[in-house]
């Protein structure tokens, strides 16, 4: 059984879980993701590690709640035990000294890019992280990412905290500075992650993405994270979670992601209702 060890809101329905997973921890990387089901009737949801503690035998997580399984989730109490944790799962980041790189996380998709700062600074890189968010009480992990960076931007849509705007603006003038950029890491919402890319291709710079299709065995037999990169289909579950993001077809990404919004909206309404038992 794994254990949640410890729990945290940090912010607007937005949680910090660290998760008793001590073989999963030993071989953890930047980049991987587990797959988890509350319990024996729940489904399987891909959520990715940010961090993972090998003497501890812990891995943490951080997610969104948005559907029937996140509310469940967070529900859950410190001491309660999951029905199972599948991982590390996914190909880990492509580390190594680059130069310098750019990472841009938006709103949970800075839990994601934040173990991959981290590691492209211990691998030497310079590193600059550019973070947003809709509003300062939807932004996550500020002080991680400074940790983690060697220049730390932080943009909010309505202006609320940081520099007003969207991220692109900020990534746009580093690109447009004497700043150097070798590499770019981008992981949020789709609409940021292409509109990070529409960016990157003017200067050439390779981008790398982490994608979020909907996800079942995570094992590649189902092919229901099928995406389409480079006009080759590909699975999100054993060929990525990340790709290059100038090849990836972000439109047929966002069609397939809509497939099933009445049915979660109606599992949420069920749950919300009184069916806490996940049945």
């Amino acid at each position: 059984m794994n254990r949640i060890i410890d729990k945290k809101e940090i912010s607007e329905s937005i949680w910090k879980m660290v998760l008793e997973a001590p073989e999963i921890a030993r071989k953890r990387k930047a980049g991987q993701f587990i797959v988890l089901m509350t319990h024996d009737r729940g489904e399987r949801i891909p959520l990715t590690m940010v961090d993972s503690d090998e003497a501890k035998g812990t891995v943490t997580i951080v997610f969104q709640v948005v559907g029937k399984t996140t509310r469940y989730l967070a529900d859950m109490k410190t001491g309660d035990s999951l029905h199972a944790i599948l991982g590390p799962l996914g190909h880990a980041t492509e580390i190594e000294n680059f130069g310098t790189a750019l990472c841009v996380g938006g709103g949970v998709g800075i839990g994601v890019v934040y173990p991959i700062s981290r590691a492209l600074k211990e691998a030497g890189n310079r590193v600059i992280s550019i973070i947003g968010a809709r509003t300062k009480d939807l932004l996550i992990l500020e002080e991680e990412m400074k940790a983690a960076s060697d220049v730390l931007y932080v943009a909010t849509d309505d202006g609320s905290y940081g520099i007003p705007g969207f991220v692109t603006s900020i990534l746009k003038d580093v690109l447009d500075s004497d700043e150097k950029v070798d590499r770019v890491f981008a992981i949020g919402p789709v609409p940021m992650m292409r509109a990070v890319c529409n960016v990157t291709r003017a200067y050439d710079v390779k981008t790398i993405v982490s994608l979020n299709p909907i996800m079942v065995d995570a094992t590649g037999m189902c092919g229901a994270c099928r995406v389409n990169v480079g006009g080759k289909t590909k699975l999100g579950c054993v060929d990525g979670p990340e790709f290059d993001g100038h090849e990836v077809d972000f439109d047929l990404l966002m069609k397939r992601l809509r497939m099933y919004c009445d049915e979660e909206e109606k599992a949420m309404e069920s749950y919300l209702c009184g069916c806490r038992d996940g049945k």
